[in-house]
């Protein structure tokens, strides 16, 4: 990886109050994971080429319109070999429980913001061209991740959200939207890509205690170890991060998350799904209610912390697994965050 992909990958620090959002921030915050999407999850031949060089992140320059429900929003600029035209990708991650089928009004906003800030710039390079008769915008290519486990059902395209469209179609701006929706790919299928996003998309795709035994069923262990071996240092990192934030979701003990997650620092990854043992949700909170200690509670405000996740939700966490009241978790945070 060059040294130019490293610095994407870690230019991409937009905050994020949700814990599932940032396993799907790191995907399209990195550039080496980015172009392993548009090849594996994106049919359109034209960017099965896109390398990670190739892929710059622009998030920083739309932030002003990210709002706390879509604060994990990003925007790439994409180079398309022996094209001299930007390519735009917007990726915007839904996380809610619900489906929000107004998300492709959010996407018609990017879509003029870009565009208006394109003729901008062009403007101040050559002062009239965007009246001219041949000036052209870049595509820009909206996608929806979503990794819910309700159905997400049509609503991608814009004349759905418009009133009597079927009368007036001809004079509503259409559009739709890619929609890759985790749940309908098995982890079979995710693990054919064979690279390091199969992994993080199986990690993701992790709800609840039994998941784990169901992927430790199905997932093959050398495939794990294959790709993890030829893995840049820091997607290691990554990798690791999600699965200890995801093992505390789910009430494993702090100490068993390190241990699981420090496989894959290790490149052993195959051990974390083969050796995992699903935990009794209830039990685990009765022991650490028991046997909490104030490095714990400390560290998992640490790893909170690291990953992005709000204050809010941090101590809506902290209640949860250290049975914590409101006022305690409000003085933990105050003292150690």
């Amino acid at each position: 990886m060059t040294k130019q992909t490293k610095a994407q990958s870690n230019d991409y620090q937009i905050p994020n109050s949700r814990i599932r959002d940032n396993s799907s921030k790191i995907i399209f915050g990195d550039a080496h994971l980015c172009s392993q999407f548009l090849h594996g999850y994106v049919n359109i031949p034209l960017l099965k080429d896109v390398q990670p060089e190739d892929i710059e992140d622009v998030s920083k320059r739309y932030l002003h319109m990210f709002t706390e429900e879509r604060n994990s929003d990003v925007v790439k600029k994409i180079r398309i070999k022996g094209n001299d035209t930007p390519f735009y990708l917007i990726s915007l991650i839904e996380h809610k429980s619900q489906v929000d089928y107004n998300v492709i009004m959010q996407v018609l906003r990017y879509m003029v913001y870009i565009w208006e800030d394109y003729e901008k710039e062009q403007e101040r390079k050559h002062k009239g061209i965007s009246k001219t008769k041949d000036f052209k915008y870049p595509p820009v290519l909206p996608i929806v991740y979503y990794d819910g486990t309700t159905d997400w059902k049509d609503g991608i395209k814009l004349k759905n959200r418009v009133y009597l469209s079927d009368i007036f179609e001809e004079y509503i701006p259409n559009f739709k939207c890619i929609l890759v929706q985790l749940r309908d790919y098995s982890n079979k299928e995710i693990m054919e890509k064979k690279d390091e996003l199969s992994i993080v998309m199986m990690i993701s795709k992790l709800q609840k205690a039994a998941d784990f035994t169901e992927v430790s069923r199905e997932i093959n262990s050398e495939y794990l170890e294959d790709i993890t071996s030829k893995s840049p240092e820091y997607l290691l990192d990554i990798m690791a991060q999600i699965v200890e934030v995801l093992l505390l979701k789910i009430n494993v003990p702090r100490k068993e998350a390190e241990e699981f997650s420090g496989k894959v620092k290790e490149r052993h990854m195959g051990e974390l799904f083969a050796n995992f043992e699903a935990y009794d949700v209830q039990e685990t909170r009765r022991l650490a209610r028991e046997e909490v200690r104030e490095e714990d509670i400390i560290s998992v405000i640490r790893i909170m912390k690291e990953v992005a996740v709000s204050k809010e939700i941090t101590k809506q966490q902290l209640m949860k697994q250290f049975g914590l009241s409101e006022q305690e978790a409000e003085e933990k945070l105050k003292a150690n965050w």
